[in-house]
């Protein structure tokens, strides 16, 4: 099981392809994420990816009665992170955030509980089908959102060739 609970949910594709692969092997894969717009933008720009993390096979819950500042995760109840960094561009380029990993299952287990009980009392589930069904309008202003912050990740040297295969670094 992984159980990634993160404000802002931006992750490359290397990460989103672990997390799909992952549910693949039959991993039940369940994302806590903010359903309140704090920032617009990425807000919206990370909602891009929910169509392929639904289509494989990964849960998303959205938390609507506050604002959620979560940055943790548990992982097979064996070990959990904690810390300040969200899994978006931001965080990993030019934020000073970080997050300590904690070996402990009882530890694990209790933040486990935590985060299953916020899931049971204050999110809304993402259904693929009816996500599949948004009007085109919105489907069309989150990938523009998408390709901005994307775009914007990238003039700042973020990601390298995740971001932009076409681009090639040279070597030298």
């Amino acid at each position: 099981e992984i159980l990634i609970a993160s404000s802002y949910f931006f992750p490359g594709l290397i990460f989103r392809r672990a997390l799909t692969e992952a549910a693949a092997r039959n991993v039940r894969v369940v994302l806590l994420l903010q359903a309140r717009v704090e920032y617009r933008l990425l807000h919206y720009a990370s909602r891009a990816l929910y169509g392929q993390l639904l289509s494989g096979g990964i849960a998303i819950a959205e938390y609507h009665r506050s604002f959620l500042h979560a940055k943790v995760a548990v992982i097979d109840d064996h070990w959990a992170t904690v810390g300040s960094s969200n899994i978006d561009p931001y965080s990993l380029l030019m934020a000073r955030e970080a997050n300590v990993f904690v070996r402990d299952p009882h530890f694990a287990d209790q933040l486990r509980i935590e985060l299953l009980q916020m899931i049971d009392t204050g999110t809304r589930h993402v259904e693929p089908e009816r996500w599949a069904e948004r009007p085109l309008l919105v489907k069309a202003a989150t990938w523009i959102a998408y390709g901005v912050v994307r775009l914007g990740m990238g003039l700042m040297g973020y990601g390298g060739d995740e971001w932009f295969p076409r681009r090639r670094r040279r070597a030298g």
